[in-house]
């Protein structure tokens, strides 16, 4: 492949947390010529909550690349990086046991189409050998893994790798590229067995490598290299690459694949369906509020060209940056291919299309841990909520709830690191107080009740008189409230009955447990009036005392909001997941095979909403950080809380 020859591309780096991703976005930046500023050892980086963009050229070809935050409570950065990338690198530890920590990276890949290569990191830490590494990933991926290096080894010591397709040995110089090296001859018998298997894997898809193959014809490079590349381009394989990026090892080899792998944008543009035309069409996948700067949105451009200045989707653009080296730089124009950001597109949202029909772009996924937030000073509550408006612009799994029931502003999100970023984001605006959310309780009664209540007051001029009596009975659950008139007789006068069915409702929005009374009967059955001192005002008064001291009367109880809860745990943690959950007064259901992912299971069961505040961060302290859960409000039940 001639230098020079593609436009810009994108490649997403995506990992768990640990994984290396981070070096690995600074190596290759340093491999291209941009060295970027290193804080502290990588093997202890910090996990990152945003996205870093950069951008370099290698051999003359333009690149951008995205490196995604690794944990799991910032997956949604990293689906959005996706949707615009042309290939995604999955960056993984050498250990066979932490194999189950990219199951969620390997299936983003899967669900979103995207050509894929993974990156074995840490390659001097290797003790395992690559096919036993590359069988525990291959149980967390429908595509085939196919394994492209061999590890050198000297003693103990990992010096270096074998290519399995060109047959060439890559020697490691610490901090700059592998030197080529005579082939270890004590390898042979490996490699060749591991070619073979290659080649093997490879057969199905190529005729005339299938045909090498039952003559006994050893395929040369370029035979492998071909069903290679149309196999991972087709999303029905992923090479498996060797390396050690706190070591610059094995960078500019990946480098070299994803030159050859990855699709031009006209490709991928065609795979997420963007119409033919030659007007510019771009795709936002993020949005930073930058101070100064005002609102920056990151786009893809699809097709097309723009500048600085000019117009797009009737907007226009106040501002254009670029990303050489990491570092952000401002720019007159880019063309199909590039990402950058614009300034000043306020109309513009995360996964918008600017410039022609709405592309498709992932969802969020469904909040799994909340906080309720209050100013610390009340005078603050409008600064507050422009700050969450902006706070969800630029992360749209986030999600702001007004809850009705308690008066409280929720912040619900990913998990309790990804709602501390947020509120720490939040601290810089407006002081905050957060707890736990209030669960919002309700009540009923278990046996009916008659009572009686007058109201009788004389105040000089006219006074109050209502007489009242009425009959409390509970309902079916889910049935509400209801009012029925029984008077005959004339007892009450009809022109006040509307007022004692809306005082009784207005009663019940508070019981004697504190909370909204449901699934009850109020039935008037009998009254008394004076013809001059009743009126609505005294028949509400009136039937309020009698509904509220029917209520304590008739054995108030407790009732909660009970979820029907969905648990995805890879298998192995299935019985911890259902320990779990009936630890929680949860109720199971029952537990099957996930139909999207092999290897993972889905525990249904029924939980009280009080048990769900901080399910989340103990299922992913017993499941190495992967079981996740979705829930819906079911039904309410009598509380048995503990």
């Amino acid at each position: 492949m001639s230098p020079g020859t593609h436009g810009p591309r994108v490649a997403a780096l995506i990992g768990p947390y640990a994984s290396g991703k981070s070096a690995l976005f600074d190596a290759m930046l340093g491999a291209a010529g941009h060295p970027t500023r290193r804080s502290g050892n990588g093997r202890t980086h910090h996990a990152g909550t945003e996205m870093r963009v950069g951008q370099a050229s290698f051999l003359g070809d333009p690149w951008t690349l995205l490196d995604c935050p690794g944990s799991i409570e910032f997956g949604h950065a990293a689906t959005c990086a996706l949707a615009v990338a042309d290939i995604a690198v999955v960056v993984v530890d050498p250990d066979p046991a932490r194999a189950g920590m990219a199951a969620p990276c390997l299936r983003q890949v899967e669900e979103l189409d995207i050509p894929a290569v993974v990156f074995v990191n840490k390659l001097d830490t290797l003790t395992a050998s690559p096919p036993e590494l590359v069988e525990a990933l291959q149980a967390h991926t429908r595509r085939r893994l196919l394994l492209r290096h061999l590890p050198w080894r000297e003693g103990e010591r990992i010096v270096g790798y074998v290519d399995l397709i060109s047959e060439r040995a890559w020697r490691f110089v610490n901090g700059t590229a592998s030197e080529p090296a005579p082939f270890p001859e004590a390898m042979r018998g490996a490699e060749a067995e591991a070619r073979a298997a290659l080649a093997e894997a490879l057969a199905d898809a190529d005729d005339a490598l299938l045909e090498a193959i039952v003559e006994d014809r050893a395929p040369d490079a370029a035979a492998l290299y071909r069903p290679l590349h149309a196999e991972e381009a087709a999303g029905h394989a992923i090479g498996v690459l060797l390396g050690a990026a706190e070591h610059a090892s094995g960078v500019r080899r990946l480098w070299k694949a994803l030159r050859h792998d990855a699709p031009d944008v006209a490709e991928t543009a065609a795979r997420h369906g963007v119409p033919a035309g030659a007007e510019p069409l771009a795709q936002v996948f993020r949005t930073v509020q930058a101070g100064h700067a005002g609102r920056l949105s990151y786009v893809r451009l699809w097709r097309g060209a723009v500048k600085d200045g000019g117009a797009l989707d009737g907007q226009r653009i106040g501002g254009l940056w670029r990303f050489p080296g990491g570092e952000p730089i401002k720019a007159s124009d880019a063309v199909a291919g590039d990402v950058v950001a614009l300034g000043r597109l306020d109309q513009a949202a995360t996964g918008d299309t600017l410039g022609g029909p709405r592309l498709p772009f992932p969802a969020p996924p469904p909040a799994t841990y909340a906080l309720a937030l209050e100013p610390e000073d009340r005078k603050d509550e409008v600064r507050l909520g422009a700050a969450l408006t902006r706070l969800v612009e630029e992360d749209p799994s986030l999600i702001i709830e007004q809850a009705a029931e308690t008066g409280e502003t929720i912040l619900r999100g990913q998990g309790e690191q990804h709602l501390r970023a947020a509120v720490e984001k939040l601290a810089q605006t407006v002081k905050l107080a957060t707890h736990r959310p209030r669960v919002p309780y309700r009540e009923t009664i278990k046996r009916q009740v008659r009572h009686h209540a007058r109201l009788k007051r004389q105040t000089g001029g006219h006074g109050q008189f209502a007489d009242v009596t009425i009959e409390v009975a509970p309902r079916p659950r889910g049935t509400g409230f209801a009012f029925v008139d029984r008077i005959v007789g004339g007892a009450i006068p009809r022109k006040f009955i509307p007022a004692c069915g809306d005082a009784a409702e207005e009663a019940a929005r508070k019981g004697p447990l504190g909370n909204p009374v449901v699934d009850i009967e109020v039935t008037l059955v009998d009254g008394g009036f004076h013809s001059v001192d009743s009126s609505d005002m005294a028949f509400a008064t009136a039937t309020r005392m009698a509904l509220q001291e029917a209520l304590a009367k008739a054995e108030p109880v407790l009732l909660e909001p009970v979820e029907q809860v969905t648990v995805e745990v890879p298998s192995a943690f299935t019985p911890a997941a259902q320990r779990l959950l009936t630890g929680r007064r949860g109720q199971i259901l029952g537990y099957a095979e996930d139909p999207a992912r092999p290897g993972w299971d889905q525990v249904e069961a029924m939980v009280p909403a009080a048990e769900l505040h901080d399910l989340i961060l103990e299922l992913r302290g017993q499941t190495q950080g992967l079981g996740t859960y979705r829930h819906r409000f079911d039904h309410l039940a009598e509380s048995r809380s503990r």
